[in-house]
């Protein structure tokens, strides 16, 4: 759900109707490949063996994060995919990535037969438009539940008409308390070519993160670093130093988008909070680029 719109200002205002939260979207069946496992993992530098080593039968899994690439065919072409035909898909390019949750079942490995089902699960009013969340719902062969993903888009300008529904149905995340410091820090160099690596390893594909020209003709100010990359990264660094390098143990993991990266550019993953409660361990964290946060409101949670 990657896009980018530049509003006219002589169009009308365009809306949509809460009463759409519901609205399914056709099933989508995709045969995971360790190729594609182990790109998504070179595409974020992640060389943690549990991706990469097979040696003597071992069972590689996937990184928690290429659940994002299991559901982008979908994203990509959500217009097709939404199963009414009154839903207004032509307000779907107004649509920027706002926030991201993903609640992890178990892992996702090579062989995996899995269905993706998506519906319509949440439409609120904003102060800059609409949000809008689409669950997908990921069930592997004997339909069990692999991982599930609230995306939420903001669509800048768009009218909300009717009340907000399906927010109380999305998951819950902790408020981080006003304990203050830095628990660590990790800085991570973002070179030119990075955007270019992942959108080719993951097959998330949209032009402001690989052509110039079509990035500042839509206003920005050059390609910038694909959301979902920047999270892989802070996901990779809490696995490190929070989970023992077993990403087995990442449960929960979300973020809201707040800033752009812009090639060469250096972003800091920070801890600022680690909570432990009985079903594990909580962790707050923030993703912070040249300008200030990319990444606000980052949540974990890491099993004990």
């Amino acid at each position: 759900m990657s896009g980018y719109f530049k509003p006219n200002k002589g169009s009308n205002k365009m809306k949509i109707d809460s009463s759409f939260v519901g609205t399914p979207l056709k099933d989508y069946t995709t045969t995971v490949t360790w190729r594609a496992t182990m790109n998504y993992a070179a595409a974020v530098g992640d060389a943690n063996p549990v991706y990469f080593d097979d040696d003597g039968g071992k069972t590689i899994i996937a990184p928690p994060m290429f659940a994002v690439a299991l559901t982008w065919p979908v994203s990509e072409h959500i217009g097709e995919y939404i199963d009414d035909k009154n839903f207004p898909v032509d307000i779907i390019k107004t649509q920027v990535h706002y926030t991201e949750h993903l609640a992890f079942h178990r892992p996702v490995r090579p062989g995996d037969i899995l269905t993706i089902k998506g519906r319509v699960a949440a439409i609120m009013p904003h102060r800059a438009g609409t949000v809008t969340v689409i669950r997908f719902d990921a069930i592997d062969h004997d339909g069990n539940a692999v991982f599930t993903e609230h995306i939420g888009a903001m669509m800048r300008g768009v009218e909300c008409v009717g009340k907000s529904r399906g927010q109380e149905d999305l998951p819950c995340i902790p408020s981080v308390s006003s304990e203050g410091g830095i628990k660590w820090e990790q800085v991570i160099h973002i070179d030119r070519m990075q955007p270019f690596i992942y959108d080719g390893c993951s097959n998330i594909h949209f032009p402001i993160h690989t052509s110039v020209g079509f990035a500042k003709m839509v206003g920005l100010p050059d390609i910038i670093l694909q959301g979902t990359a920047t999270l892989a990264f802070a996901a990779r660094e809490l696995t490190d130093n929070e989970a023992q390098g077993d990403p087995q143990r990442l449960k929960e993991l979300s973020c809201r988008f707040t800033g752009m990266v812009v090639p060469p550019e250096d972003i800091r993953v920070q801890l600022i909070q680690r909570r432990e409660h009985d079903n594990g361990t909580a962790l707050f964290f923030e993703v912070h680029g040249k300008d200030g946060r990319v990444l606000s409101n980052g949540y974990a949670r890491i099993s004990g």
